[in-house]
């Protein structure tokens, strides 16, 4: 007798249903609050000193936010990716390494409900992760495709290397897609899980860049790895629900991008406000009164106001396309990721735009290494390049034109 499937027998796709309370948004909202306090009061001299955030990390750990999203059954917080989405939001408005940190590992613990069907196959995943406080780095990169898995008798040999690996240094869980090199299934991308310190994993400290310089996203090299059968996900595949990932990961971008653009806006009033006199050609008598001043903030404001609610509208959206499981088609999946798309498009436009242009009115003092104010800017351009916005305009575009979809990817 052929055995039922997880849908034939009733079980639900996910404990992700309906949308968040007023209550929920409010405590979590909260409590990302008092981690951006905290990450605000020395993030420049952190971002200049670019060490492995482990107290970050534990710092999002003692908050309870790495447990939001994990069901209440087992200790989690049952919370809705609104909530999620919003602390990403606002822990960026301080520290947006830190923002993606916690954005990335909301993500990619995500995956045990979106790679495994049966709630039973879950659970001790998902007590792990509770108990623990686990945050889940990870190292799948598709750009970088040179990890591969070897079967054998007792699983998988993995070798390889994978660079921007975010979170793999400080995660107590590592997310990693691999191709399997040969046998029956050579080819198929298989999705697993390693433990931070399993034995042949090295993780490189080579993360240095322009921005984003605490989100741990070096790179990570494998020697000859043991991958069991227990460390196994699943296969990645082209079921809807599951493929909800990407538009999930691009929808944590906007909100990061938005977190940005807020803080910079917000910081930028703060320099504004204290610049004594004005432009001698001005007949204002301080910036603030400035004609020219106002209007730079007046434009920047709207246009973050702008976003602000698109954002709210889809991560509300995300959260009814994901509450309905096993009904999420193709064309309902496609359609959300179009709404993504255009939010990633005018998210990453207007947060480039203001932490430029805004110095135009902060002046030539907000240059000071010491005020850090260029942070803001270094995080957006280099979080930007992720994946080019260009083809993000295309998506948006080929739909509107032709009702095209983009081919199922990581990055549509």
């Amino acid at each position: 007798m052929k055995a039922e499937t997880p849908a034939e027998a009733g079980h639900p796709r996910s404990h992700w249903s309906g949308t968040a309370s007023a209550e929920e948004i409010k405590y979590w909202a909260g409590a990302a609050q008092r981690v951006a306090e905290t990450l605000a009061k020395d993030a420049v001299e952190r971002d200049h000193a670019n060490n492995t955030p482990f107290e970050e990390a534990q710092l999002l750990k003692d908050s309870g936010l790495v447990t939001l999203l994990e069901p209440a059954e087992f200790g989690g917080g049952g919370g809705h990716w609104e909530t999620a989405f919003l602390a990403v939001r606002i822990i960026a408005r301080a520290d947006a390494s830190i923002a993606q940190l916690l954005a990335y590992h909301y993500i990619n613990v995500a995956n045990i409900v979106l790679n495994i069907q049966a709630p039973a196959d879950r659970q001790r995943w998902h007590r792990a992760t509770v108990s623990g406080s686990w945050i889940w780095g990870d190292s799948v990169n598709p750009t970088d495709p040179d990890l591969k898995l070897i079967p054998h008798a007792e699983g998988y040999r993995l070798t390889g290397k994978k660079r921007y690996s975010t979170g793999s240094a400080v995660g107590d869980a590592l997310l990693v897609n691999a191709t399997i090199a040969e046998g029956p299934d050579e080819g198929k991308v298989l999705s697993f899980v390693l433990e931070n310190g399993r034995e042949g994993v090295e993780y490189v400290d080579d993360w240095d860049f322009l921005g984003q310089r605490l989100s741990s996203s070096n790179t990570v090299l494998y020697h000859d790895v043991q991958v069991a059968e227990q460390d196994i996900l699943g296969f990645l595949g082209e079921e809807p629900f599951s493929t909800l990932v990407t538009p999930g990961i691009q929808l944590a971008f906007g909100n990061l991008y938005l977190g940005i653009a807020e803080g910079a806006l917000a910081r930028g009033r703060d320099l504004t406000n204290r610049r004594p006199n004005a432009w001698f050609l001005s007949q204002a008598e301080q910036y603030r009164h400035d004609p020219f001043v106002q209007r730079l903030y007046g434009e920047l404001k709207s246009k973050v106001a702008a976003v602000a609610a698109l954002v709210e509208k889809v991560n509300r959206r995300f959260d009814q396309v994901i509450g309905l499981g096993y009904e999420v088609t193709a064309e309902l999946r496609g359609e959300l990721a179009i709404e993504i798309a255009e939010l990633k498009v005018i998210s990453s436009d207007v947060a480039t735009d203001l932490t430029h242009r805004i110095f135009e009115a902060t002046g030539t003092s907000s240059t000071a290494s010491k005020i850090g104010f260029d942070l803001y800017w270094r995080n957006i351009r280099t979080h930007s390049l992720h994946d080019p916005v260009d083809y993000k305009k295309l998506e948006v575009g080929a739909h509107y034109l032709n009702g095209e979809f983009q081919p199922l990817s990581l990055y549509t």
